[in-house]
């Protein structure tokens, strides 16, 4: 029998913010209604933060990530944070877990792929932990997206919340690795979501432009983008593996608008109970939105992990990116 270094998930865990925000609290501030937010997201309520920043919430996940597992942080060997709300471009979201849990032979630093970047960073990491001495790596999305949304634009301020997740991969002698990966990016379609930057000014040159960093977004071409695009995405996972949807026990799709997820399973011929949600707690929150609901299925144990069940977790975002990786946990 050979021997390979298969990557496996260890622990989940995730953290949001104490403040729940709902439909309700949100027209005090815009003109909206619960009953409109409801009908077309379902959403019906998300956590904001009142003062933590991303390095926080992710610090804080990556305790309840621990908390449960007797892995020391000095054998953690890489962390990787997905994430497009850092606190500040250097030092990264990742260094700063590294310091909080003195994970002192860590490789840090983060990945932004917008809302697929978990899904990036999973893929990355199964990579270079197999090639490492260290047995662990966590990968984490987290954000605060609050800090970047437009709040008197109700298109896009109705449908994020911040929050972090994620995950310690652990490396093991197997005689499978089942990781099975469909990753794209259209850097064509990028001005479909967008989040500003810092203009060029040095002493050659001004921008022009006033872009105020806030998030825009093309709901409609984006939401027709993903329903024609992420069907096809999952079944080359499962075509390269030999499997169908029967095989697959959850489709963990990220969680941005709940119709966009029952027109994929309706377009897979799957039954909706395979694609599980959980937006109505807490929003699209970007690169968090996976690995809180992996979370979220461990805790409520439908998934167990080391039960060699099969999943997909699969994403999109801003780019724009997309991925899809089929996984036995």
């Amino acid at each position: 029998m050979i021997e390979l270094n298969s990557v496996k998930i260890h622990s989940t865990g995730m953290y949001v913010p104490s403040n729940v925000t709902t439909n309700d609290d949100l027209t005090h501030w815009m003109d909206t209604s619960d009953e409109w937010i409801r009908q077309r997201t379902g959403i019906e309520q998300r956590h904001l933060s009142e003062g933590e920043n991303t390095s926080d919430l992710c610090i804080k996940a990556t305790e309840n990530i621990l908390k449960d597992v007797n892995v020391n942080p000095e054998e953690i060997g890489l962390i990787i944070v997905a994430t497009v709300t850092p606190d500040t471009q250097t030092p990264s979201v990742a260094a700063k877990v590294q310091s909080a849990i003195q994970a002192k032979n860590a490789i840090a630093f983060d990945l932004s792929a917008a809302c697929t970047g978990f899904v990036y960073a999973l893929s990355v990491a199964d990579k270079m932990l197999k090639q490492m001495q260290s047995d662990y790596a966590l990968v984490i999305g987290g954000e605060v997206l609050s800090k970047i949304i437009d709040w008197s634009d109700r298109r896009t301020a109705v449908l994020f919340g911040d929050g972090a997740g994620g995950v310690l991969l652990k490396k093991e002698k197997s005689s499978s690795d089942l990781f099975i990966e469909d990753l794209h990016t259209d850097g064509d379609r990028g001005n479909a979501i967008t989040i500003g930057g810092r203009k060029l000014s040095n002493p050659l040159f001004t921008s022009d432009d006033e872009d105020e960093g806030y998030m825009k977004m093309e709901g409609r071409s984006v939401f027709n983008f993903v329903t024609k695009t992420i069907p096809g995405s999952i079944e080359s996972v499962l075509d390269r593996g030999n499997m169908t949807m029967d095989d697959i026990d959850y489709v963990l799709f990220h969680q941005a608008n709940a119709k966009m997820i029952e027109m994929v399973a309706k377009k897979l011929n799957s039954p909706i109970e395979k694609f599980p949600m959980n937006i109505q707690k807490y929003g699209n929150t970007s690169a968090a939105s996976v690995p809180i609901l992996l979370d979220d299925l461990v805790k409520s144990k439908q998934l167990k992990l080391g039960s060699k069940q099969k999943i997909i977790l699969s994403a999109f975002g801003g780019g724009l990116t997309w991925g899809t990786v089929l996984i036995e946990l």
